[in-house]
C-alpha cells in the first residue's frame, strides 16, 4: 500500500504522457495507470508523505514554471475541486503576459460560481505553507473586478471578501501571492473558496495552489514589545506572511530556499526614505555556520551571507536610523523576525557593534549585540559567520484607517560604548497572527483616487402643449430634417476620412499610425484594431491608471493649443500647460507628425509609466489617440526642468544643498527603475531636461519614450540600436550597441557635472577641449583643478569634503567601462553622504572652512566613542576606521522588487536622532 501511495504521489506531479515516454517497465506503468483510477481510495488509507504539492489550476496538463518547478494540473490530479458543476477551467485573456515572472501557474485559472473545495490528503501532521496565486485577468469573459470571495482552511479564515483586482491595482502589481502558515493536526487540509454575496455576478478564480510541509519554524516564543515577555506561538495559531526580505542582498528564488520554496525579496523598496546605509555582498571567504538552535532551514545561506549596515562613518550613523517601513493591517498581532550574522571579519568580539532595536518608535531591544547573542545560544570557536535570529511580538491596535506602517529601526547604542557606531541586519520577516476567532483576513486596500466621470450632455426639456396634429407634423418634420442632416454628415465624414487617410499616408503609402497594441496585423499589413475605434487597448496595468481623454477635452484644456500656454518643445512635440476637471493643472504633450519620435515612443511611454509609481517619477494621468493624435497628459511640474534653473531662461541661483537634494531625488527615481522589477528598466535618455521639479522642488524623472526593458538578471545587457542625446550617451553603449543600467549611470554622471558647473553637456561656443562637459570635467579632476568646473555662484559655498565626495561619485559614473561604474544605489548613498557632509559643515561654520569642518567631525566622533581610533586618508578623511579595519568595505546596492516608501524630505534623513523612547 505504501508503494502504491508513493507511486500515486509521483504521478500527481508528473503527466501520464511523460511517464509513457520514460523508461519505466510495463508493470510499473500499468500500476501507475491503475493508481490514476483508484487514487482517491488509496490515499485515504496510505500513510502520510512529506507534502510538496504544486497545483496549476485550470490547466489541462502538467507544466514547469520559470524556476523549473513542476506543477500538476488540477484536471487529472487527485486534488481536483469538488462540486465540478460549478467549476470551470479558463485561460487568461485580454492580459499582458509579459508582466508575469512566469506564465505557470498564472496563465490558467479555475473559475467557481459557487462554494467549491479542494481537499488535500494525506498530509503530514505538521505546519504547512499554503500559497495562493492570483492573476487578475479576464476569464471566460468575466471581469476580474467582479471577483470577490472568501477562502477558508479548516477553522481559519484566510481571506474574506478578497478582491485580487483591487489589491493588484492598489499595489501596482500584475499578480498577487498570499502565503499562510497553518498546522494540519488531522493530516487533511480542505481549502474552501466561496463567492461573496455582495454582487450577483461575483465569482472566484484561483491560478495556483502550493502546499509545502515545513519543519517547525517557531521553536521558541517571541519577545513582546515593549514588555519583553515571552509570547508563545501555539500549534493552533495560523500566520500570514506579510514580507520576507533578504536585507542587503538580491532576490532569492524559491528553488534556493532549503526545500521550503520561500521567496526572499530585495529589501530596498521597504527601506525608509533614503537611509539605505551600506549593503555587503556575499563574501566567499566567510562560511555561514548553523546550529541546533538555529538550523539551516530557518533561512538560506544567501540571506545570512549578505547584510545591510549603516556605514563606516560614525558622525553620519549617529544622526539617522536604519529603518524599514512595512504596511500592515490594523487590529492584529505581528511576529517580527530579525536575522543576524556578522559577516565582516573585523567584527568577531563582544561590544564591537551594539545597537538599539526599535519597533513603532518603542524600544524593543536595547544594546543588541549579535556576537553576544550568538555566544549565549551557540558554542563555536569563532562567532563571525554564525547565523542567529530573534523574534519580537508587536500589537498594531485597531484604528479608523485600514492599514498603518510598522517601523523597524536600528540605531547605534553609544551608552554601551561599542567599537563601531553601527548596526547590521541580514534578513527580515513579518508574520500576521490570527485573531481568537481564527480570522487572518484583512480589508481590501484603497484604490488610488478615481478620475471624475465624464459628464453626459443633458437632454433638452420637452415643450408642453400642442394638439395631436402639431405633434405628428412636428415629428414628421423632425424625421425629414434628421434625414437631411444625416446625409450631410455622411458626406462630411467621408471627405474627412479621405483627408485623414491622405494625411496619415506618406509618399510610399505607409501610414503614420500607432503600432501594436493599437493596430493589428493582417496579411502582413497594419490595420486599425477594433479597440482603437473605441478606446485604445492597453495592458491591464495601463488601463488601471491611465485615463483616456477625448480630443475635445484636450482642446478645451489647452484653449485650442494656445501658444501662450506653451511650456516647451521636445523631440516628441510641444508641451502645453492645461487645466482639467475644473482646476487640476496638467502638462499636455502633443506629438508632432514631423517628430523623429513616433508611435512606438508614444506607446512605450504609456506602457512604462502606467506600470510605475514613485515619488520621484512624473505621473502619467492619461492619453489621447483620437483623430490620429498622439497626446500624453502628465502631472504639472510648477518649476519646470532642472536645465532651466542651471543655465536656461528660468535660471535661479540654486544653493548647493538644493542641487544635492535634486540630484538625490533623481537618483531615487532611477534606482527605482533599475531595481523595481524582475527585469531592469533602462531610461536611456537621462539628462537635465528630463528631470522636472514640482512646486516643492522635488525632483522627478520624466520622458520614458526611449526606455527599454532590460535583460534578465543573469545577463549584463541588451543589444539595441543606439538612441539618446549627444553629450549624455554612454560611449560603451555607442561602441558596442549593448545597453545596460550602467548606461543610465553614465548619463547621470554627466548630469552631476552639469549641476556642479551650471553649463550644458555640449557647448560648441567653448574652446575645443571644453566642448564636451564630461571630457572637460574628467580632465580637470585628473589635473587636480576641480574648482575650474564649479559654478561661480557656488564658489566658496561648498564644504571641501562634500565637493570631494560629489566629484568622486560623478567621476566613477563616467568610467569608460560599465563594469567599473557604481550602481544607482551606490550613487544614491554617496550623494546622501555628500549632503550630510555639507549639512554638518554649515551647522559647524557657515563659511564651510575645511579645517574647522574636519576638526568638528573628529570631536563628534571622539565624544561618542572616546576610545575609537580614527585613521584619515585622502580617499575618506571622515571614515571611522580602526587600525585593524581593512579598506575593502563594499558600497553595493540592492537589485530587484518594486520601491515607493518615500515619506521623508531628503534633507531630514540625517536628523532622526534616536532617544531611549524611540525615534
Amino acid at each position: 500500500m505504501k508503494l502504491a501511495a508513493g507511486i500515486c504521489f509521483f504521478h500527481s506531479n508528473r503527466s501520464l504522457r511523460e511517464m509513457k515516454k520514460s523508461t519505466c517497465s510495463l508493470p510499473l506503468l500499468l500500476l501507475s495507470i491503475l493508481c490514476s483510477f483508484f487514487l482517491p481510495y488509496v490515499v485515504r488509507s496510505a500513510s502520510p508523505v512529506k507534502s510538496v504539492i504544486l497545483l496549476n489550476c485550470g490547466a489541462s496538463s502538467d507544466a514547469f514554471d520559470a524556476d523549473k518547478r513542476g506543477w500538476s494540473n488540477d484536471s487529472t490530479a487527485p486534488f481536483g475541486p469538488s462540486n465540478s458543476q460549478y467549476s470551470f477551467p479558463a485561460e487568461a485573456s485580454n492580459a499582458d503576459l509579459s508582466l508575469l515572472a512566469s506564465s505557470v501557474p498564472y496563465k490558467t485559472a479555475r473559475i467557481f460560481t459557487s462554494a467549491v473545495s479542494y481537499n488535500f490528503t494525506p498530509l503530514s501532521k505538521v505546519r504547512h505553507f499554503v500559497r495562493l496565486h492570483f492573476f487578475p485577468a479576464v476569464y471566460l469573459d468575466r471581469n476580474p473586478s467582479n471577483a470577490f470571495f472568501s477562502v477558508k482552511a479548516g477553522p481559519y479564515t484566510l481571506l474574506s471578501n478578497f478582491s485580487p483586482a483591487i489589491t493588484a491595482s492598489a499595489l501596482n502589481q500584475a499578480y498577487i501571492m498570499r502565503e499562510f502558515f497553518v498546522t494540519i493536526p488531522s493530516g487533511s487540509l480542505t481549502l474552501t473558496f466561496t463567492p461573496s454575496q455582495s454582487t450577483s455576478d461575483s465569482f472566484v478564480f484561483i491560478n495556483g495552489i502550493e502546499i509545502v510541509s515545513s519543519q517547525e519554524l517557531f521553536l521558541s516564543g517571541a519577545s513582546t514589545v515593549p514588555t519583553n515577555q515571552i509570547f508563545p506561538i501555539r500549534d493552533s495559531d495560523a500566520l500570514q506572511t506579510v514580507v520576507r526580505l533578504n536585507v542587503g542582498g538580491a532576490y532569492v528564488p524559491p528553488t534556493s530556499d532549503s526545500g521550503l520554496f520561500r521567496t526572499w525579496y530585495d529589501d530596498v523598496p521597504f527601506v525608509f526614505a533614503a537611509g539605505l546605509g551600506v549593503s555587503y555582498p556575499r563574501d566567499p571567504n566567510v562560511s555561514i555556520q548553523y546550529s541546533d538552535a538555529f538550523p539551516r532551514y530557518i533561512a538560506p545561506v544567501d540571506v545570512y551571507g549578505t547584510a545591510r549596515s549603516m556605514g563606516p562613518t560614525a558622525s553620519v550613523n549617529l544622526n539617522y536610523n536604519l529603518t524599514w517601513s512595512i504596511a500592515v493591517d490594523n487590529g492584529f498581532r505581528y511576529l517580527v523576525r530579525l536575522h543576524f550574522c556578522e559577516i565582516q571579519s573585523e567584527v568577531s568580539q563582544v561590544n564591537q557593534r551594539a545597537f538599539n532595536v526599535y519597533m513603532n518608535n518603542v524600544t524593543a531591544d536595547p544594546g543588541f549585540d549579535v556576537i553576544l547573542y550568538a555566544k549565549s545560544k551557540v558554542q563555536a570557536p569563532l562567532y563571525t559567520g554564525v547565523a542567529v535570529y530573534k523574534d519580537y511580538m508587536v500589537l498594531v491596535p485597531s484604528q479608523s484607517s485600514k492599514q498603518s506602517d510598522l517601523l523597524i529601526d536600528l540605531h547605534p547604542d553609544v551608552d554601551v560604548r561599542p567599537y563601531y557606531a553601527d548596526a547590521i541586519l541580514n534578513g527580515l520577516e513579518v508574520f500576521k497572527i490570527n485573531e481568537s476567532s481564527g480570522n487572518l483576513a484583512g480589508p481590501n486596500p484603497d484604490l488610488p483616487p478615481a478620475f471624475p466621470p465624464e459628464k453626459s450632455p443633458t437632454s433638452s426639456s420637452r415643450r408642453q402643449g400642442g394638439g395631436h396634429k402639431l405633434v405628428v407634423a412636428g415629428a414628421a418634420g423632425g424625421v425629414a430634417l434628421a434625414l437631411v442632416v444625416g446625409a450631410c454628415l455622411c458626406c462630411l465624414l467621408c471627405r474627412h476620412q479621405q483627408k485623414k487617410k491622405e494625411k496619415m499616408s506618406g509618399d510610399d503609402g505607409t501610414k503614420w499610425m500607432l503600432s501594436s497594441p493599437y493596430v493589428q496585423e493582417r496579411n502582413g499589413k497594419s490595420i486599425v484594431s477594433s479597440a482603437e475605434k473605441s478606446d485604445a487597448f492597453l495592458s491591464n496595468a495601463s488601463n488601471a491608471y491611465c485615463r483616456h481623454f477625448t480630443f475635445s477635452e484636450i482642446v478645451a484644456a489647452t484653449n485650442n493649443f494656445d501658444e501662450a500656454l506653451l511650456l516647451g518643445t521636445g523631440g516628441f512635440g510641444k508641451v502645453y500647460k492645461g487645466e482639467i476637471d475644473s482646476g487640476t493643472k496638467v502638462a499636455i504633450k502633443r506629438g508632432s507628425e514631423l517628430s523623429q519620435q513616433g508611435a512606438h515612443e508614444f506607446q512605450n511611454e504609456i506602457e512604462m509609466l502606467s506600470k510605475l509609481r514613485h515619488r520621484h517619477m512624473v505621473s502619467l494621468i492619461g492619453y489621447c489617440e483620437d483623430s490620429s493624435e498622439m497626446i500624453l497628459v502628465y502631472e504639472y511640474m510648477a518649476h519646470g526642468t532642472l536645465c532651466e534653473h542651471l543655465y536656461g531662461k528660468k535660471r535661479s541661483p540654486l544653493s548647493w544643498r538644493q542641487r544635492l537634494e535634486i540630484c538625490i531625488g533623481a537618483a531615487k527615481g532611477l534606482h527605482y527603475l533599475h531595481t523595481g522589477a524582475k527585469r531592469t528598466l533602462i531610461h536611456r535618455d537621462v539628462k537635465s531636461t528630463n528631470i522636472l521639479l514640482d512646486e516643492k522642488w522635488v525632483a522627478k524623472v520624466s520622458d520614458f519614450g526611449l526606455s527599454r526593458m532590460g535583460s534578465e538578471k543573469d545577463d549584463s545587457h541588451v543589444s539595441t540600436v543606439v538612441k539618446g542625446t549627444f553629450g549624455y550617451v554612454d560611449p560603451e553603449y555607442y561602441r558596442l550597441q549593448q545597453l545596460s543600467e550602467k548606461s543610465d549611470v553614465y548619463s547621470f554622471g554627466v548630469v552631476l557635472f552639469e549641476v556642479l558647473s551650471a553649463r550644458p553637456a555640449l557647448d560648441r561656443s567653448r574652446p575645443t577641449l571644453q566642448v564636451s562637459l564630461a571630457e572637460w570635467a574628467l580632465r580637470c579632476l585628473r589635473k587636480g583643478v576641480i574648482e575650474q568646473i564649479v559654478d561661480p555662484f557656488l564658489r566658496g559655498k561648498i564644504a571641501t569634503e562634500s565637493l570631494r565626495k560629489y566629484a568622486e561619485t560623478a567621476e566613477r559614473c563616467l568610467a569608460d567601462q560599465g563594469t567599473d561604474r557604481p550602481t544607482m544605489a551606490n550613487v544614491l548613498w554617496n550623494l546622501e553622504f555628500a549632503l550630510s557632509l555639507q549639512t554638518s559643515a554649515e551647522e559647524t561654520d557657515e563659511k564651510g572652512m575645511a579645517a574647522g569642518f574636519v576638526d568638528s567631525l573628529d570631536d563628534q566622533i571622539q565624544e561618542a566613542l572616546p576610545f575609537a581610533k580614527v585613521k584619515r586618508s585622502d580617499d575618506d578623511i571622515n571614515c571611522l576606521t580602526p587600525d585593524t579595519m581593512t579598506s575593502s568595505t563594499s558600497f553595493g546596492g540592492g537589485s530587484s522588487t518594486t520601491m515607493d516608501s518615500e515619506k521623508m524630505h531628503p534633507s531630514a534623513v540625517f536628523s532622526q536622532i534616536m532617544n531611549p523612547n524611540g525615534r
